[in-house]
């Protein structure tokens, strides 16, 4: 049976985050799998602000957030190529929807790409106001974890996505650099899987907002990431199997995303 994922990759202090907020994951009703990877809520009650640094995965996330006992907002955060820092402080909740790669857009209904380093109102989109009424206006941010996943349900149902091909290519692509370490470079993907360079550019930036080589790159720093939060890899073998030329490579891609050599970091968790 499917669960949904219980890394904190990307994360660049998950034991911080694990001490000063409620962090968990849901998986979404059966009909929206295809699509969406999980639920991901957040609670906090904080006496002092507290902030954490995330190397965003190559997805869409819609973003429901109150803060004390301020209006509910939502927005949808497209895929960032840069840290994303978040500060919160006093008390608030975050329900969250993290789409698999590709899988936003169905629900978007255009290029992905349009929404790539943004953040955008969700009342601006015409049919995530349409899906909003379909259900009326109960939170997102209010009651237990299964309130809260039901509501969330109902809201993306209310979209009525269908499937489509193009659609579950870009994704089952995406999955595919994900889980295969030897996935290294756009043109051997395209070989793989009989298509042409350009159509390949074409289906991720329609369906993912950003292009293969940059997904490639992506994991596999997140990868990177995750080896370093764990230990002190031999950093040369890691950077050859994931493809960087060299370690001064690697190190010099890490720190241009997190802002921080490897081995800074690692010492940084310890």
């Amino acid at each position: 049976m499917r669960q949904p994922r219980g890394d904190h990759r990307g994360i660049l202090d998950p034991a911080r985050l694990r001490r000063e907020l409620r962090f968990r994951r849901h998986l979404p009703d059966p009909a929206l799998r295809p699509w969406v990877e999980h639920y991901w809520l957040v609670d906090w009650a904080l006496t002092t602000p507290f902030t954490q640094q995330v190397v965003p995965h190559p997805a869409v996330n819609v973003v429901f957030r109150r803060d004390a006992a301020g209006p509910e907002s939502a927005e949808v955060a497209g895929v960032g190529r840069t840290l994303f820092t978040v500060t919160l402080a006093g008390t608030g909740t975050v329900s969250g929807i993290q789409f698999r790669p590709g899988g936003f857009r169905p629900f978007w209904g255009r290029p992905v790409a349009g929404l790539t380093d943004r953040h955008v109102p969700l009342d601006t989109d015409p049919a995530a106001a349409r899906a909003a009424r379909s259900v009326g206006a109960a939170p997102r941010c209010d009651g237990t974890d299964d309130e809260r996943r039901c509501a969330l349900d109902a809201f993306l149902l209310g979209f009525a996505p269908q499937p489509d091909p193009a659609t579950a290519e870009a994704m089952a692509l995406a999955e595919a650099i994900r889980t295969d370490r030897g996935v290294l470079r756009v043109d051997d993907l395209a070989r793989r899987h009989g298509l042409s360079v350009r159509r390949l550019q074409r289906l991720f930036l329609d369906h993912v907002g950003v292009g293969p080589k940059w997904v490639i790159r992506r994991y596999r720093l997140l990868e990177a990431i995750e080896q370093a939060a764990t230990g002190m890899p031999d950093w040369a073998t890691l950077a050859a199997d994931l493809g960087y030329s060299d370690q001064a490579h690697l190190a010099r891609d890490f720190a241009a995303v997190t802002g921080r050599t490897p081995t800074g970091y690692a010492r940084s968790l310890r």
